[in-house]
């Protein structure tokens, strides 16, 4: 990425001028002073960070449904706390984490919000029904990519989930028509060219 001349340049920078030079940078990229932060200072372990955002997911929901106004504005909640997630995952480099706080959020938005949800007009829930479908390709892909070892742990969670979509009949609908096949959550089973499937749906124009 950087040639040689330039890292020697570096190299022979006198020790302040290489403080302030990081100083400088971590000003500009917060995402990496965070990432530094945890990783040098930091006394709390992953599986703490993980364990607070779970508790703070959960409270952010069951705020969005006690302000609930209408399925858009609950779409706007699920992506600031999807935002939150990839800030942790960014920090902590944490990829178990990403998969149970994807699967929390969904599970936890069908559960208590399922009167609302049901109550909308089903016109009116295509942009939040689609982000539904899109996460949940996106917690089987990640389970895909990481060692099959792990699937064990999310078993319950993921037929929970597929459990949800059924209940759910136009979400069901909608699963149907982007090729999520929620046998996929059911079973536990992830094909194996699901990356593939999820490109070839991507550049059919759908789950967008």
């Amino acid at each position: 990425m950087f040639n040689k001349e330039f890292k020697t340049a570096i190299h022979n920078l006198s020790d302040l001028e290489k403080d302030k030079l990081i100083l400088r940078l971590l000003r500009k990229d917060l995402d990496l002073a965070n990432r530094l932060y945890f990783e040098l200072v930091d006394t709390e372990t992953v599986e703490q960070k993980r364990e607070q955002l779970a508790k703070i997911i959960s409270k952010k929901i069951k705020h969005a449904n006690e302000r609930f106004y209408s399925v858009g504005y609950l779409l706007m909640d699920i992506r600031y706390i999807s935002g939150d997630i990839n800030e942790h995952v960014r920090i902590t480099k944490d990829k178990l984490g990403e998969i149970s706080l994807n699967l929390q959020m969904l599970i936890e938005v069908l559960t208590i919000n399922r009167m609302y949800i049901l109550a909308t007009k089903p016109n009116n829930c295509i942009k939040f029904y689609t982000y539904i479908v899109a996460r949940a390709f996106k917690i089987l892909l990640l389970i895909k990519a990481i060692d099959e070892d792990y699937l064990i742990e999310f078993k319950e969670d993921l037929e929970t989930l597929g459990n949800l979509f059924l209940s759910y009949e136009h979400l069901m609908k909608h699963a149907i028509y982007n090729g999520l096949d929620v046998n996929w959550l059911l079973e536990a089973e992830i094909p194996q060219n699901i990356v593939a499937i999820h490109k070839e749906i991507r550049a059919n124009g759908f789950l967008k």
